[in-house]
């Protein structure tokens, strides 16, 4: 039995951000293996076969391997409809066009202008709704902007001349704050044998 929860979890994936995000805001310490998807361990495939991350195994042996699952576990998280409103855009209408505008030679027949553009309209609506009154919680936020991260690093210069002020100042805050350097701090790929580490470090 584990003596904390274990996380797979591998650095650059939006979906394993989203989990790491909120395992630093509440300090809810893992043993953490870093992996690549090319050479996934045997243990990881053995308790989540999809291979896919990130992976929480709890103390008690309960496998937890969706990213906005295990961000409600950590955060004793329950979404309202506009959260899971705005989540269900970014995971199935946003990430669909977001994979095939940055990986079009993986898709038949994807036009990657195309895709940007359909891309773009989920982020004029975010635009919009970071002005309003109705301010996102920072668990929505931390779930949604590692992704808009992804889209923007794609063509740095084409998003930062688009007029989305409110994207650009939310994604920059985001990006730079202590808990995100915290989540991105680098770590070797994890082999069977390998010394514990922790994470958060405390």
């Amino acid at each position: 039995m584990a003596q904390r929860p274990l996380l797979y979890s591998f650095r650059r994936c939006p979906y394993a951000m989203r989990a790491r995000m909120s395992i630093v805001r509440m300090k809810y310490q893992v043993e953490h293996r870093e992996v690549i998807l090319r050479d996934r361990p045997t243990h990881m495939m053995e308790i989540s076969p999809k291979g896919t991350v990130p992976v929480l195994l709890l103390e008690d042996g309960t496998v937890i391997e969706e990213s906005l699952e295990i961000m409600q576990h950590v955060l004793n998280w329950t979404l309202s409809e506009d959260e899971q409103h705005w989540i269900s855009r970014n995971d199935d209408e946003f990430k669909f066009h977001l994979d095939r505008y940055k990986y079009p030679n993986r898709y038949e027949g994807i036009n990657e202008i195309e895709q940007r553009s359909a891309a773009s309209s989920y982020l004029r609506d975010l635009n919009v709704h970071l002005e309003s009154e109705s301010p996102f919680s920072e668990a929505l936020s931390d779930a949604l902007f590692p992704f808009v991260r992804q889209f923007a690093n794609h063509n740095r210069d084409w998003f930062d001349a688009q007029d989305w002020n409110n994207i650009h100042s939310w994604l920059a805050y985001n990006l730079d704050s202590e808990a995100f350097k915290a989540c991105m701090k680098k770590h070797k790929q994890w082999h069977e044998g390998d010394d514990a580490l922790f994470f958060p470090s405390m």
